[in-house]
């Protein structure tokens, strides 16, 4: 890497330096910057770090800045440089090292300034200083703006992991993120929260019987059977295994019973395809509980499942409370 200082002659224009940019007198702003040394970089070669703080600008060539502390945002997000483009005005505001990751893409030469004559300009022409609250509102917006997305991405993650990926039902996770806050909710305003719990009955002796495929597809007939049962206010998740679980908020426990019933009939209905083949009907068991005053979460469930329980002992194929 050679530094020459012949910026006041290299037939570089301030205008075309965009923190410099519509100067009211390029001359004066030239001869303070005659004096700075330019880099010249091979392709693939970094600007060694320095324990002060600078301001480069690129007059040709490209370079790639990782960790790019123009956006405050140390993520390994890489930017591309083009000529007439800085970086490191963070580090000269801040009074610290840059440290962001310059590599040049292509031969380059780069415009060195010192902070101290950063600011040397700042005091005694403000065309730096309006194309500089210029540049880092441009950054900031932009900082922001790829935050929304990663915001919107991350979020469209989350939900993807609360989605069951065999039924398409919300899953376990979803269940454990959600209804704490529903329970919470239902008992704050006094409104009614039912729920049904679901198992498959004899799941095993069919997986055994006719494959785990077919019984995947079972599954998967289930999920579709709730989902097309359930109004769009509910919910409807697979709980583990066979097991699956409808909450319904805004529902006391006879319509509640009513909707169990449905469900109940829906299912034994269903029939279940695998390689073009009809097998068995599948039934279901069914226990409905509905949200007392001071219960939680985990006794709404617990009432759920008891009665689940009850459905089974009583024959299976059936709706208790």
């Amino acid at each position: 890497m050679k530094e020459i200082s012949i910026f006041g002659s290299s037939g570089y224009r301030i205008s075309d330096l965009q923190l410099l940019r519509n100067s009211d007198d390029d001359a004066a702003v030239a001869k303070l910057l005659a004096h700075c040394p330019i880099m010249l970089l091979d392709a693939d070669e970094a600007i060694t770090e320095s324990s002060r703080a600078r301001l480069y600008i690129l007059l040709r060539g490209a370079l790639s800045v990782a960790n790019d502390t123009r956006t405050g945002m140390a993520d390994g997000t890489v930017s591309k440089i083009l000529p007439g483009e800085s970086v490191g005005e963070q580090s000269v505001l801040d009074e610290e090292a840059n440290l962001a990751s310059i590599t040049a893409l292509e031969e380059s030469e780069v415009l060195v300034i010192e902070a101290d004559l950063v600011w040397k300009l700042i005091d005694e022409s403000n065309v730096l200083a309006r194309n500089l609250l210029r540049l880092l509102s441009f950054r900031i917006r932009a900082a922001n703006a790829q935050l929304r997305r990663r915001q919107k991405l991350g979020e469209f993650y989350r939900q993807l992991s609360m989605i069951d990926g065999l039924t398409g039902l919300y899953n376990r996770a979803w269940l454990n993120d959600l209804l704490p806050t529903m329970v919470a909710t239902a008992q704050g305003s006094g409104s009614p929260l039912s729920l049904i719990m679901i198992d498959l009955d004899h799941f095993k002796q069919f997986n055994d019987q006719h494959g785990h495929l077919a019984g995947d597809e079972a599954l998967r007939l289930a999920a579709q059977v709730l989902s097309g049962a359930l109004r769009p206010t509910d919910f409807a998740v697979r709980y583990g295994g066979e097991e699956m679980m409808v909450l319904l908020p805004d529902t006391n426990q006879k319509v509640a019973m009513s909707v169990a019933e449905r469900l109940c009939e829906r299912m034994r209905q269903a029939k279940v395809f695998s390689d073009a083949r009809a097998l068995p009907h599948i039934t279901a068991s069914l226990g409905v509980s509905s949200l007392k005053p001071r219960q939680n979460e985990h006794d709404l469930i617990a009432a759920a499942d008891a009665a689940l329980y009850r459905a089974k002992e009583q024959g299976r194929d059936r709706v208790t409370d």
